[in-house]
């Protein structure tokens, strides 16, 4: 699900018509992997590069599918960056280059800090048929981008029922409940399931800036509609927000204090310098140690895209 040869770099001036309102929306964009499986990008976008450290959201499926013709994502690499899968429905096999081969399935969170560097793959069952998860990245501070790469499995994550909603501690603290979840930035990442429709209203950090996006189902927030195919957006400075889920509707809840500087965001890689994102480019291409080797996955390697003529740095 990592795959993302078009994501480019991005301008924080594109969003400044948002800085002075506390709420926005915006469309997510939709795209095609593997064998059918649709997803719904929401970051980056050119309305909203980042929210906090969280620099990339993909919501893949829901998807039904065949045995045998599930998601298989070849070995691609990544620097500069934690990849966070949060497993709704259905199973995924995570293979990386430090020898980690880990079965996440629902209900559970993979967590590879990329760091200097790492390679994986990702790879529905044979026996699988369904697919619906939410992968994100969370960009590393300056002092951590290059720091050791690492895997962590998280089968268990704390849940609060409050105000008739579920509440899934995903990264973070919320409710008093902690995420067991390592990051490196000050970040909120959690999931809300109503089975019956109900409004709540949630408690804010004021010096966060927060996104939603509904995995399933609709739900409002402030008054602004949340569906399936748009985000919404709170800049800092609320202290609460009101929310009304419908029925069986389930909601992605991220927060993050502003991140500390720009950054550069190209194909898998996060980095602060051109110069930085071309040689791992170069190192990939190499087969250079850098991002060792999966030696148990079957099939070829991801080819790096070219590399554009022009960046503009992300915030």
């Amino acid at each position: 699900m990592s795959n993302n040869n078009d994501i480019e770099l991005f301008n924080s001036d594109d969003c400044t018509k948002y800085v002075n309102q506390f709420i926005a929306e915006f469309p997510l964009r939709r795209a095609e992997i593997g064998q059918g499986t649709v997803i719904k990008r929401a970051l980056p976008s050119r309305h909203k590069r980042m929210i906090g450290a969280w620099c990339f959201l993909d919501h893949a499926g829901p998807a039904h599918f065949p045995q045998g013709d599930g998601l298989d994502v070849g070995p691609h690499p990544h620097i500069g960056l934690q990849t966070f899968t949060w497993m709704i429905e259905g199973t995924m096999m995570h293979r990386d280059s430090l020898g980690s081969a880990q079965l996440l399935r629902p209900r559970q969170v993979n967590l590879m800090t990329a760091g200097y560097g790492i390679s994986h793959s990702e790879v529905a069952p044979e026996t699988e048929t369904k697919m619906h998860a939410a992968q994100l990245w969370i960009a590393l501070p300056d002092d951590m981008v290059n720091m050791a790469p690492a895997f962590d499995h998280y089968p268990e994550l704390p849940v609060v029922e409050d105000q008739g909603i579920e509440f899934t501690v995903l990264v973070g603290e919320y409710l008093k409940a902690i995420s067991p979840v390592k990051v490196h930035s000050e970040l909120l990442g959690v999931d809300l399931y109503a089975a019956d429709s109900t409004q709540a209203v949630l408690p804010l950090h004021p010096k966060f800036e927060y996104g939603f996006l509904a995995l399933e189902g609709t739900a409002s927030i402030n008054g602004h509609e949340l569906t399936e195919d748009n985000m919404v957006i709170l800049e800092p400075g609320l202290d609460r927000v009101h929310i009304e889920i419908h029925a069986g509707s389930r909601v992605l809840l991220l927060g993050g204090e502003p991140f500390e500087s720009p950054i550069l965001l190209w194909w898998n890689f996060v980095g602060r310098t051109t110069e930085e994102l071309k040689m791992a480019r170069e190192q990939w291409i190499a087969e250079h140690e850098r991002f060792g080797s999966i030696p148990a996955y079957e099939g070829p390697r991801l080819e790096a895209p070219a590399f554009p003529g022009h960046m503009r740095p992300s915030k």
